[in-house]
């Protein structure tokens, strides 16, 4: 589009941001209040798998975008977190489960069919497995939960697909599932942090001004997203294979989008076991006083 300015000279336009989400309905909520606050108009929203997602934002095709923390914590050197907003829960989250044949405590041995679209939860599921039950099982990546549990004795699901084994548990007879926020909660007694929010160490030096706009953007979609989450939940239900009030369960009482300080002593306690703790030294996003206005 050529542009004009006052005096009648040509000028090239200002690139929107451009801003990645997961398909995943984790991040429905957010979306909905973007619409609804009229910010689409000055972001290119750009939806994708969480694990596409950040090699989008590290080649420098995305501007900010949720990603899995996993990546996050794999990339710190070359990313920073936008501060108070990140996906997660605190306490079952519904969106990533292990489902399986057997008890948890039995997997030792045994096939864990990983999906690949969540690094964040393929790697909360083995830190569950090999240091809070003891078992080592034998990890393969797989297809959908039907084929999965052909060949594997446990499936690691993600999306909504755990959402659906979580509303619907009994998936097939004979078959558990796990939350994986709720056993994370029980064994460290803090919050689940998913995914958070991130942008090019880069960008935030040279465009500080445009990733705070999209800050601020997100945090007042949030709050739209609360606050209107009955019609969003009667929206998204005419789509999905859920209720209405499964649905605004799930986005009111089951995911938070906070990340103050137990969700970040919840990130600091997953790097630790992880072995990435020293990647959270110091654990901060870009200058807020620049940031929020």
């Amino acid at each position: 589009m050529i542009c004009m300015t006052s005096s009648g000279q040509i000028r090239q336009p200002t690139r929107r941001p451009r801003v990645g989400r997961s398909a995943f309905l984790t991040c429905t909520p957010l979306f909905w209040g973007l619409a609804r606050s009229t910010a689409l108009l000055d972001i290119d929203l750009v939806q994708d798998t969480p694990d596409r997602l950040t090699g989008r934002l590290l080649s420098g095709d995305l501007d900010v975008s949720s990603i899995s923390l996993v990546e996050y914590l794999r990339h710190s050197d070359d990313l920073v977190m936008l501060p108070d907003i990140a996906v997660g829960s605190d306490g079952p989250i519904q969106s990533c489960a292990i489902v399986t044949k057997v008890p948890l405590s039995a997997l030792n041995g045994r096939t864990v069919a990983l999906a690949t679209t969540s690094p964040t939860t393929a790697q909360m599921s083995r830190l569950l497995l090999e240091q809070r039950y003891g078992v080592t099982p034998r990890y393969v990546t797989g297809p959908p939960l039907e084929v999965m549990l052909e060949s594997a004795d446990a499936a690691v699901l993600t999306g909504d697909a755990a959402l659906a084994a979580t509303m619907n548990p009994s998936v097939s007879a004979g078959v558990r599932t796990y939350d994986l926020g709720e056993l994370w909660r029980h064994w460290s007694g803090l919050p689940f942090v998913l995914a958070v929010w991130a942008v090019r160490k880069e960008t935030a030096a040279q465009r500080p001004d445009m990733v705070g706009m999209v800050h601020r953007s997100l945090l007042a979609a949030r709050g739209l997203a609360r606050s209107e989450s009955r019609e969003l939940a009667d929206r998204v239900a005419l789509w999905e294979p859920f209720t209405a009030p499964m649905l605004q369960d799930y986005f009111t009482r089951t995911l938070a989008f906070s990340l103050g300080k137990r969700e970040r002593l919840g990130l600091s306690e997953f790097a630790r076991r992880s072995g990435t703790s020293r990647l959270l030294s110091p654990l901060r996003g870009p200058n807020r006083s620049r940031l929020i206005m």
